[in-house]
């Protein structure tokens, strides 16, 4: 996707976002250089356990995961959505190699800075494992992938990154990304578990103000790019949790009536205290992830935790087509 066609999407969505009924922003913007460094932060905050408990499971079980997923004397992919820095991946791949299982990873972003990084501090890391970086949407760039590679694939989704749609986007998500896999191949997903509504709530309303700042940069990103007079110390971040449904949803609220004018004209009015969705982060039961798994139509083969248990890593299979139901 070239530079003029990706600001063209970020300006529609922007406006099309600050102009429906309930204002939202979406939650993949967050992500440009200064966002970027943000979450590595956020990730070593002392309230953000998703991080370490992922990294723990990573450290610890890559081995198993690998022995449940693939027979290693055959060589398989590591494709990684939503990279990130690589820092818990490194683990899985190190245990690839000791295992001749593989010496290909293809991390997907859509931020070419992260995958720039994590090309850099991974390759010295990893001698023998190729690198491939791909930057784009997730699913032009496995549709891509299908062309380079017909190896076997390994796809990992972690980081709690399914948090960040509500369950039946979750469920679409997975029903498109299996239309890009074939039978025998793994999907490992990491999902963040229901647990003291406090202990999620904290996670994502630090007391060093690292998630606040992070929501606020994309106000700054859109004063950047799209030539917006957005003033981020008139919105305030405002994080909420309903332990029924599992939603954790954070919020911009506007602390006075004002309006923001972009670069082509267009106004935006915000009422005082009108809020801005910014994102979903959706924790899952033990039951909630294995029936999306059946919905999505894979098979779970095993899940991995954390010695808390407040975090699960799932393994799912694209079953065979010729087992019956319930095989």
């Amino acid at each position: 996707m070239n530079e003029t066609l990706v600001a063209s999407t970020f300006r529609q969505d922007v406006l099309k976002g600050l102009s429906a009924p309930h204002k939202y922003l979406l939650s993949k913007y967050f992500y440009d250089a200064k966002g970027d460094a943000l979450f590595q932060q956020i990730m070593r905050c002392p309230e953000y356990y998703l991080t370490r408990a992922e990294a723990e499971i990573l450290v610890l079980q890559s081995s198993q995961i690998l022995q449940r997923c693939l027979d290693v004397d055959h060589p398989f992919d590591i494709v990684e959505l939503g990279a990130g820095d690589g820092s818990k991946t490194i683990f899985l791949l190190k245990e690839a190699l000791r295992m001749n299982g593989s010496q290909q990873y293809y991390p997907i972003d859509i931020s070419p800075d992260i995958l720039s990084y994590l090309k850099q501090t991974l390759t010295p890391k990893l001698p023998g494992m190729q690198i491939s970086s791909l930057a784009g949407e997730y699913f032009t760039q496995l549709e891509q992938l299908q062309t380079i590679s017909d190896q076997p694939k390994l796809v990992l989704f972690l980081g709690a990154t399914v948090g960040n749609m509500l369950p039946d986007e979750a469920l679409q998500f997975f029903q498109q990304l299996k239309s890009f896999l074939r039978e025998g191949d793994h999907l490992l997903v990491g999902f963040d578990l229901k647990k003291n509504p406090q202990t999620i709530l904290n996670a994502y309303n630090d007391a060093g103000g690292l998630t606040k700042a992070f929501n606020l940069n994309l106000l700054h990103r859109i004063n950047r790019e799209l030539g917006a007079d957005f003033n981020p110390d008139q919105f305030t971040h405002y994080p909420m949790y309903d332990p029924i449904a599992g939603s954790c949803k954070s919020y911009l609220i506007s602390r006075c009536a004002q309006q923001v004018t972009f670069d082509n004209g267009t106004v935006i009015k915000f009422d005082w205290d009108e809020p801005i969705y910014m994102e979903v982060s959706q924790k899952y039961s033990l039951a909630d992830i294995h029936q999306l798994a059946l919905q999505a139509g894979f098979k779970q083969v095993d899940a991995f935790f954390d010695c808390r248990h407040q975090f699960t890593d799932v393994l799912w299979r694209v079953p065979n087509s010729e087992l019956l139901p319930g095989q």
